[in-house]
């Protein structure tokens, strides 16, 4: 059985407590790794070690290009251990092994477009009265905090990794208490390209090792991804104590599928949607959304290629579903499933937990589409977390936009039509953070990408995250050496 431990100042080592944690493989439901305790105690010397390699001249003042080396050379060693990190992350996730291989190439591609923001952003000249120069520069924060998930930790970890270390800060991060391993595998294979406390991770739960990090008075800024409930926790812990957070939280996002869609894209585009990475994913488009005119046969249609889909084991070839990440969420999303058909809903595939032969005791669940639900059953206002679609029909594209808005979250929405006139109006209609337009689920590091209302706020990705990650500081100087100041009045606007 392996055994982790937190990292911190480059070294792996027992939390302060001693104590650890078991993780179960979900496909089995049996333990495969044991995994550190953290708590409190770890958080304070991890932020200290932060500190100190924030302040280190060679990570401070390290040139724009020394960074861009850095990061291309943590892309390589990913990329040359990307069979590692993929098995790793399959046996603690549940993800299918074919997903996560595709996951750790992603990875080196994210640290490969953040090391080219190194010498990318910059502050300005502002104009100014004459004997005034006006300038702004971009400097990092120090040390942040980040907080991942547990159902794409590697890559997850990566959205916040690659662009605070691009902008100078250092890290101390929380993974999921589910799935800490491949994280942890990811430290020591960097350990000779990091320096020491530039990352550091403390295992544990949210309790103890979560709330200690969002408290603490020397972390500068809290990255968060994870559910509205704790987002709502940290949003208040990191605000006490006037410090910024950014939340990328969960959603309940509308598919909406029009009659003049490429009909074989939009029902693949709709599965991929809901059945991809067993539903554990923010932006599954769980709410699916038919125009009347083709909803019968359209129904038909997916109800007989989701009983078809393979459940199985992650690292099989063949499985298309694979288990739940934890017991606690297949005994969520099954009462979900329950709580709607005792509303009324009928089940048109699927509907109960899966058993896949020779791993009785792993967290299946069946591929399901639930139908006779309305936008008020509970199961189409609750993110679900697994892989189970609600179908409703719709007649109008006005219909579908008040359905799709009434909704407390607003992460995502996808489109699928032919009709571009329409397909622009909606998406500038839709309350969301990203339109998907006859594709789904589809994330590049040169994407901003996050969401509205309990869907969190800030942005990850792209160039707009650089501006998450960097604090504008503005000087003036004054170029007039004969002038005085009154020095009973402050020089407002073009005042001379």
């Amino acid at each position: 059985m392996q055994q982790f431990g937190i990292w911190i100042d480059n070294e792996e080592q027992a939390s302060a407590s001693g104590r650890y944690f078991e993780s179960l493989d979900p496909a089995t439901g049996k333990v495969w790794s044991r995994v550190a305790a953290g708590g409190k105690a770890d958080v304070e010397r991890a932020v200290a070690s932060a500190w100190r390699a924030f302040e280190e001249p060679a990570w401070f003042d390290m040139e724009p290009s020394a960074r861009r080396r850095l990061l291309l050379a943590i892309a390589a060693r990913i990329q040359q251990n990307r069979h590692q990190l993929a098995e790793t992350e399959s046996n603690d996730s549940g993800k299918l092994l074919r997903e996560c291989l595709l996951h750790v190439d992603a990875m080196a591609e994210w640290f490969e477009y953040f090391a080219g923001m190194t010498d990318k952003v910059c502050g300005s000249t502002i104009p100014s009265d004459r004997g005034v120069f006006n300038y702004t520069t971009l400097e990092p924060y120090g040390v942040v905090g980040a907080i991942v998930p547990g159902n794409s930790p590697l890559l997850l970890s990566t959205w916040k990794l690659a662009p605070a270390l691009a902008a100078g800060n250092t890290v101390v991060m929380k993974p999921s208490e589910y799935t800490s391993a491949s994280i942890l595998i990811l430290m020591r294979l960097l350990k000779d390209i990091l320096p020491p406390g530039v990352v550091n991770i403390v295992t544990g739960d949210g309790v103890e090792a979560g709330a200690a990090l969002v408290d603490h008075p020397d972390v500068r800024k809290i990255f968060f991804t994870g559910g509205p409930a704790h987002g709502a926790a940290v949003a208040a812990g990191s605000g006490r104590r006037l410090a910024p957070s950014i939340l990328e939280l969960g959603g309940k996002s509308a598919n909406i599928v029009f009659d003049d869609a490429i009909y074989d894209k939009a029902l693949a585009g709709v599965m991929a949607g809901v059945f991809a990475a067993s539903g554990q994913t923010c932006m599954a488009g769980s709410r699916v959304l038919v125009q009347e005119t083709i909803f019968d046969r359209f129904l038909n249609d997916i109800r007989e290629r989701t009983k078809a889909i393979v459940v199985g084991h992650p690292a099989d070839a063949a499985t298309q579903v694979g288990p739940l990440g934890n017991r606690k969420q297949l005994d969520r999303v099954a009462s979900l499933v329950e709580g709607a058909l005792a509303e009324g809903a009928r089940i048109a595939a699927g509907g109960h937990r899966a058993r896949v032969e020779g791993f009785e005791g792993g967290y299946y669940f069946q591929p399901t589409i639930l139908m006779d639900v309305t936008n008020d059953t509970a199961i189409c206002r609750e993110e679900i977390f697994g892989p189970v679609m609600t179908v409703m029909p719709f007649s109008t594209a006005e219909e579908a936009l008040k359905i799709a808005n009434r909704s407390d979250f607003g992460l995502v929405a996808g489109l699928w039509t032919s009709d571009l006139y329409r397909a622009h109006s909606l998406s500038r209609s839709l309350d969301v953070g990203t339109i998907f337009l006859n594709l789904y689920r589809k994330v590049a590091p040169q994407t901003p990408f996050g969401g509205r209302k309990a869907s969190g706020f800030g942005r990850e990705n792209g160039f707009a995250v650089m501006g998450e990650y960097l604090q504008v500081k503005s000087v003036l100087v004054d170029t007039d050496a004969e002038r005085v100041q009154d020095p009973f009045v402050m020089r407002v606007g073009s005042s001379r």
